[in-house]
């Protein structure tokens, strides 16, 4: 936790313009930025990433006040947005940058990973088994300024009207009750 009480937790469920819209609504979420993480070179930018040679997943990470919502609460939300048993895919974008991960940044963080994951699966929640990763924060890079906020800012393009929109809005149906103030109403 930072001096201000906030803790981080980093996630990567497909195109990081969905995850981010979704999670910056979420009470007791204080910021959300879009990035990079999980790859083997040294530093990252958009196109690299879209390219697949670096390895890394677009990801957000979310400083929250574990005050107002729990990281248990950050997983449900994570997993409940974003279809966690295919493999390097969500709907139409496909690569290992889309994959399904948590990067835990503490031992608390990877055990309740762990247990929810394991939950879920033996709960049979899906279908198919889950397919994400668990593995330990790396070295995050933000991505490029004009990602951040994207669907604030870009509602009308083709994709966040399509496929960003109608998932903040299931998201917004599903967890009314633990939406920011003003939020979706």
């Amino acid at each position: 936790m930072n001096a201000q009480g906030l803790a981080l937790a980093t996630f990567g469920g497909g195109c990081f313009w969905c995850t981010e819209a979704v999670f910056k609504e979420l009470r007791g979420v204080e910021s959300v930025r879009p990035g990079y993480c999980g790859g083997h070179a040294a530093g990252a930018t958009y196109e690299q990433v879209c390219g697949g040679g670096t390895g890394h997943a677009e990801v957000v990470q979310i400083e929250y006040d574990p005050r107002q919502v729990s990281y248990v609460e950050l997983l449900e939300v994570f997993f409940k947005t974003h279809d966690p048993t295919t493999l390097n895919r969500q709907g139409a974008d496909t690569g290992t940058q889309y994959r399904s991960v948590v990067f835990c940044h503490d031992d608390a963080q990877r055990a309740e990973a762990v247990r929810i994951k394991q939950q879920l699966d033996s709960s049979g929640a899906f279908a198919s088994p889950i397919v994400t990763q668990i593995q330990p924060a790396e070295t995050f890079y933000p991505a490029e300024e004009y990602h951040h906020d994207y669907f604030a800012r870009n509602p009308g393009q083709s994709y966040c009207a399509y496929v960003v929109g109608p998932k903040v809005e299931k998201f917004r149906q599903v967890f009314a009750d633990r939406l920011k103030p003003g939020v979706g109403r």
